[in-house]
């Protein structure tokens, strides 16, 4: 246990974590009276943050008593006090640099007003928001952002995909011939280096293989290049992305890559050539306003407005349509799945308050999910159901989220080595030679 500090906690905090007053130890937590009035703005709606908004609110009027506005209020045994002081606490500092009485400022002015009053205790701003911090720095105010599901996502991307060299070309002869696999203590000591559904390739001076280690069995199988709904995989990576997708024992997977590489097409293709094994066929992606335009601003109804934004989705249906001719029987049961609603997209924001039960779910852009999003999605999953989340965490338009805090790589890391969890990592672009280009140079 170090030495007691203060945390001031701004907004976007309460609506990235509801339960973030929960995670500071024995140190005392500050909220600002103007963040609740700024939480009263995000209380109606079906977004994450509205939710968010709503169950910190309810969180609040639990605990309240009459010592939260003065004295701060227990979270705890071995947690410290939340402070809502009423009273004004204004800083100079902050005044005469950012006279503006914006709710940022007012954050700003009680985190300073708290360093310079309290002086046996440090005290802490704690915001995602990276100009608020830019402007704590310059003020000299100690400002963090809220790291509680931050992961080391280095790690979980050098363990993907891993080549291991100088194995004995007896074990991989062995592996060649039988289609059980080997067992996992009969080759050297890959035991210790991998985990469970972890695909990687094998090489000797004279042969190679490309294999999965089935935590089933135990055992170290051979992948094989299969062809899904005319989707054929063009390098090693996309292999093992069809590996784990037709493995009905693996219930959820990650797929991650930059743009081109083909997570979403990959999970589609996968999805069809096992349509008779789910009552449905779900692909859905969050709404990510573009060109700053909330869909308000769109005309028409509520399919009509999430339209433009499912149409990647549709694309890549049209490429899978495109591998047959207009008129084959493959086509027509692509239309006649998508008349009777087993084939279905839409926007992720529809599917809340649902049980997906036997059903094959693709999260496309999961990147712009935040932890708690992703775990109410697979919370979400029934009896039968397969989950797929896709995306590219270079790639992020939530404002408060980044590579290390985004729902995906908590995920990835989280469910690493659980046996009905598998990660692959698309590295190859193979959209086409431009695209590519544009990806590793731009």
């Amino acid at each position: 246990m170090g030495t007691k500090k203060n945390f001031v906690l701004d907004t976007n905090v309460v609506l990235h974590d509801y339960a973030c007053v929960k995670n500071f130890q024995e140190n005392d937590i500050y909220l600002p009276i103007v963040v609740l009035e700024e939480l009263d703005k995000f209380k109606k709606g079906n977004e994450q943050i509205n939710y968010n908004a709503r169950e910190f609110v309810r969180f609040l009027d639990k605990i309240t008593d009459e010592k939260l506005f003065t004295e701060g209020t227990s979270l705890g045994a071995g947690k410290g006090r939340l402070f809502i002081p009423t009273r004004i606490m204004e800083s100079k500092k902050v005044r005469d640099t950012f006279p503006d009485r914006k709710p940022d400022n007012e954050i700003l002015g009680v985190a300073d007003y708290l360093s310079s009053t309290k002086l046996g205790m440090k005290t802490i701003l704690v915001t995602k928001d990276v100009n608020l911090r830019m402007k704590a720095r310059s003020l000299g105010i100690p400002v963090e952002d809220y790291i509680n599901d931050k992961v080391d996502n280095a790690v979980l991307f050098e363990k993907s995909n891993e080549v291991f060299e100088s194995i004995d070309p007896a074990l991989i002869d062995n592996i060649y011939s039988t289609r059980e696999g080997v067992d996992i203590n009969d080759c050297g000591d890959l035991h210790e280096k991998v985990v469970a559904n972890e695909c990687f390739l094998l090489k000797s001076d004279r042969n190679s293989v490309m294999v999965r280690y089935d935590p089933f069995n135990k055992s170290i199988k051979r992948v094989l290049k299969t062809k899904d709904y005319g989707i054929e995989p063009r390098n090693a990576e996309q292999s093992f992305a069809f590996e784990v997708l037709n493995d009905p024992s693996v219930k959820l997977v990650a797929l991650t890559g930059k743009a081109g590489t083909g997570k979403t097409l990959l999970a589609l293709a996968a999805a069809l050539s096992q349509v008779d094994d789910y009552k449905h066929i779900l692909l859905a992606r969050p709404l990510v306003s573009l060109s700053n335009k909330d869909i308000g601003f769109l005309p028409g109804s509520a399919q009509e407005k999430v339209a433009p934004f499912m149409q990647p989705l549709f694309d890549n249906l049209n490429v899978i349509k495109n591998q047959f001719a207009p008129s084959s029987p493959d086509v027509k049961r692509l239309d006649d799945l998508q008349k009777a609603g087993q084939l279905t997209i839409e926007a992720l924001a529809f599917i809340r308050g649902r049980s997906l039960s036997e059903t094959y779910c693709i999260i496309d852009e999961a990147q712009n999910l935040t932890p708690h999003e992703v775990k109410t999605i697979i919370t979400r999953a029934g009896e039968g159901t397969k989950v797929v989340f896709t995306g590219d965490i270079q790639q992020i338009d939530q404002p408060y989220l980044d590579s290390q805090s985004n729902g995906l790589v908590y995920m990835i890391d989280k469910m690493r080595g659980q046996e009905l969890f598998a990660h692959v990592n698309l590295q190859k672009g193979e959209r086409s030679a431009l695209s590519e280009l544009a990806s590793n140079l731009l």
